[in-house]
């Protein structure tokens, strides 16, 4: 099903090609390349939500620049190259190569004479595994107290007459404020079009801070993201808003081995002496501070997992946990990086092609709107069915519709129908319920009976419209599924 959705986006902008002007053509040009590339997805918030310690925690190498400098008031684009190379885009046109440099520790981007002013973008080409299908955009704090600052965060996700440089976007909250909601309420009318957005997941960032680095901090910011869950999800602006420690996730899938050791050094300490040695991440790395861990690595150890995941990574390594690997992988599900990759691989990785042609397509019509004659009228006038009938965008917005509106069925239709739709995935066996080896004749079979199943449904005369409309949604994915299996 996604594959047609590019072949429709495709066919509409060869179909446009013979009708526009020459002043147009490149934007048609632009809109043809968006379907071939990689997801784009941008990461937004306000100043310091931890942008850029997300998107390394996601990669799972260094190579975001986290501390003020220059560069992070640029809007910086994360690509798959063969070598780490950083160029700076100045002047419309104009580009030079960027020094990578580490000071005390730290990665950053050297622009030497260039300003952040003067730089329209950052372009990093990264050999990382997690980029080979998606683009990561890294954009300046939205509540800046450079006006100038925040506004290239705002031209890039929402120009005011061009479709957006973003495919999706993961937005970062600290608190949820009316500035958050009217920028969501901004991307949304550009990700989304004005039938809503597609492709919006919150992030409760810095999670770990919720509970003030308390061994139950996560819990805390859960109930934080379910709060804001509820608030956004009434306004439709977001499909999921879920807790992570950024920096605790990136330390985790970067954990070195001297560092192992330091922790289990520090079980060995009395946890009441720890505790005591632990009121602050300064009072940690005192020399005067007695403990079995040098003060440089204490530093260094609050500096990449905060006094929270220090905390955690004792208690596990008390709990059982025997060697670095399981520490690890131990930390990063804990810090909710694990339910946020898997919740970006549904609404996002696995929709790739439908979000692409989603924003092919809101460009193609912004073209076709500005074009004068009948031709243009009837093209344009598919391209408008094609976003309002698109059974994948239908998908797609209703698992956002679903977490804010009940419908009336029962729990396991409830969680029957966020399944055929595509909530734990895309393939035939995740929306069937199956194994995966089930076999093509079973799914078949499956598929049959619950289009049957949904249509009777559909048009039971005592449900209320937004379920009815919900249960033909899944009928046509289960009719889908069966389109494909043949």
């Amino acid at each position: 099903m996604s594959g047609a959705a590019l072949a429709g986006a495709r066919e509409l902008i060869g179909a446009a090609r013979g009708i526009v002007g020459p002043g147009a053509r490149a934007h048609l040009d632009e809109c043809a390349r968006r379907l071939e590339e990689p997801l784009r997805v941008a990461l937004a918030g306000s100043l310091k939500a931890g942008k850029s310690t997300l998107l390394n925690s996601i990669v799972g190498q260094d190579i975001a620049p986290t501390d003020a400098t220059e560069c992070t008031r640029v809007v910086t684009w994360y690509r798959s190259g063969a070598t780490p190379t950083v160029t700076a885009w100045y002047d419309g046109d104009r580009t030079v190569n960027v020094p990578v440099q580490r000071r005390d520790g730290s990665l950053t981007f050297d622009l030497g004479a260039l300003t952040a002013d003067e730089v329209d973008r950052l372009e990093v080409e990264w050999p990382a595994r997690a980029l080979d299908h998606t683009t990561i955009i890294d954009t300046p704090g939205t509540s800046s107290l450079s006006r100038d600052v925040s506004a290239r965060t705002l031209k890039m996700l929402t120009p005011e007459h061009a479709t957006s440089g973003a495919d999706a976007v993961v937005y970062l909250l600290r608190t949820l404020g009316a500035s958050d909601v009217q920028f969501l309420g901004q991307i949304g009318a550009h990700v989304g079009g004005e039938s809503g957005p597609l492709g919006v997941v919150g992030v409760v960032s810095r999670a770990d801070e919720v509970g003030a680095g308390r061994i139950d901090a996560m819990t805390s910011a859960k109930d934080v993201a379910a709060r804001f869950a509820t608030e956004l999800e009434r306004t439709g602006l977001c499909q999921a808003v879920v807790p992570v420690a950024g920096l605790l996730a990136l330390g985790a899938r970067t954990l070195r081995e001297r560092e192992y050791t330091a922790f289990r050094a520090l079980a060995e300490v009395p946890a009441d002496d720890l505790q005591v040695a632990m009121l602050s991440a300064d009072r940690f790395a005192r020399r005067d501070i007695a403990l079995p861990v040098d003060p440089e690595l204490r530093a260094q150890l609050a500096h990449r997992f905060g006094l929270f995941g220090i905390r955690l990574a004792v208690a596990l390594i008390k709990l059982g946990t025997r060697d670095s690997s399981a520490l690890a992988a131990e930390l990063v599900e804990r810090s909710g990086l694990n339910e946020l990759r898997q919740v970006i691989d549904v609404q996002f990785g696995q929709r790739a092609d439908q979000l692409k042609a989603h924003s092919a397509l809101l460009g193609l019509e912004r073209v076709l709107a500005a074009e004068p004659g009948r031709e243009a009228g009837r093209v344009l006038a598919a391209v408008n069915r094609a976003l309002s009938d698109g059974h994948g965008f239908q998908e797609i917005r209703l698992l956002g519709r679903l977490r804010s509106t009940p419908v009336t069925l029962s729990d396991e239709d409830a969680a029957h129908l966020q399944r055929l739709i595509g909530g734990q995935g895309i393939g035939a066996a995740e929306r069937l319920g199956l194994a995966p080896d089930a076999g093509v004749v079973r799914e078949r079979d499956t598929a049959l009976a619950a289009v049957r199943y949904w249509r009777l449904l559909a048009e039971h005369p005592l449900v209320d419209s937004f379920t009815a409309r919900a249960c033909a949604v899944a009928a046509r994915s289960a009719e889908g599924v069966l389109a494909d299996l043949a």
